[in-house]
């Protein structure tokens, strides 16, 4: 701990530099010298302040499952450590290596939903109108900092156990803006609640946030299903007491999941990665070696939807070594009954959308 707020300190000269480039930007974009540029369609974004980890991926999903059965929905995400470039529609036979691990996992999930990817949001949503000029809301992921575009509706998340209120600019801390910049969200979502949160504590962390008055705040958690084979998802288990698990995963911030799966199973190994690691050879000969190792009565292997997509250019070994590689499902749930009351928001903006 001492030695963490050491290199804090050691490295403040660094985020503050860092922090005045980004104060410089916003306000050339506050000013008009550099553009915004606002679409006649419907734009969502979903984002956060730091550096991975706040729950964007499910809290999308959220988004389409509640809008796609009523209106046609486009999604547009950058494709993180993708290796192909420019805009590109993704199929569900893409690989994450072509598509990006997200982009992929929402396309898999939502066959009949435009998907996209583009480094530059500008002019990916003009490709999407052209591709589906039906088109009538564009999902943007973690597109906070991207004020090339402007959204119609600003969604921040931020996590329960890590807001931003307690964070500090990188590169001693998450975040990639000033803690002030939550002000341009029209909504605040804290993510990742225990599924008992009080109503003190919510209040307590409302009164830390300090949300704008014009800002809705509303606490959402993780709900995990039923793990599914890999490679078969009709084929699942339930996980309970008398299994014990080996974990791989390269998502942001562990806590939360291994926090679930240590109260669900008797005995939990992890194998932890960096966000969007991609997966080498020697990677699986050593989750193998694990999986060997791990004297346990009834094991399983577990990870990440986010992770099954990188994980499957590894199948033939997989499927020759006979690993049992199940994929624990993750949905979003509001908290104290406010579903309802988030759901109607986002109708209410798309009913009041005005060019």
């Amino acid at each position: 701990m001492i030695q963490r707020v050491l290199l804090m300190i050691l490295l403040a000269p660094i985020s503050l530099l860092y922090g005045i480039g980004v104060s410089v930007r916003n306000f050339l974009y506050r000013q008009g010298v550099l553009k915004s540029v606002r679409f006649d369609v419907p734009v969502i974004s979903v984002g956060n302040l730091t550096v991975g980890g706040a729950g964007k991926t499910p809290h999308l999903e959220y988004l389409i499952r509640l809008l796609k059965d009523y209106i046609q929905v486009a999604t547009l995400s950058r494709g993180y450590m993708r290796k192909s470039r420019g805009f590109r529609v993704i199929e569900p036979g893409d690989t994450a290596a072509l598509a990006g691990d997200e982009p992929l996992q929402f396309k898999r999930k939502f066959r009949d939903v435009l998907v996209t990817v583009s480094e530059s949001r500008v002019f990916g949503i003009p490709q999407i109108m052209g591709k589906q000029p039906g088109t009538q809301v564009v999902l943007l992921d973690d597109a906070f900092q991207h004020l090339a575009v402007r959204p119609g509706l600003n969604i921040l998340l931020t996590e329960y156990n890590r807001p931003y209120t307690r964070d500090f600019l990188l590169p001693s801390g998450r975040l990639r803006e000033w803690r002030r910049s939550s002000e341009r969200a029209d909504f605040i979502v804290v993510t990742k609640c225990p599924a008992d949160l009080s109503e003190h504590d919510a209040s307590a962390m409302h009164d830390e946030l300090s949300p704008l008055p014009r800002q809705p705040l509303f606490f959402s958690r993780y709900k995990y299903g039923r793990p599914y084979y890999l490679f078969n998802a009709q084929y699942r288990v339930d996980l309970g007491p008398e299994w014990s698990a080996v974990l791989i995963c390269a998502i942001a911030n562990t806590d939360y999941l291994t926090s679930y799966l240590e109260d669900v199973t008797a005995d939990l190994r992890v194998m932890e990665f960096a966000d969007h690691h991609t997966f080498t050879r020697e990677d699986l000969s050593g989750l193998k070696r694990t999986w060997e190792r791990f004297e346990a009565e009834r094991k399983i292997i577990l990870t990440t939807e986010k992770d099954a997509m990188r994980l499957e250019a590894h199948k033939a070994f997989i499927l020759s070594e006979q690993l049992p590689v199940f994929v624990l499902p993750v949905e979003v749930e509001f908290l104290f009954g406010k579903g309802d009351d988030f759901d109607d928001h986002i109708k209410q903006f798309l009913l009041e959308f005005k060019v």
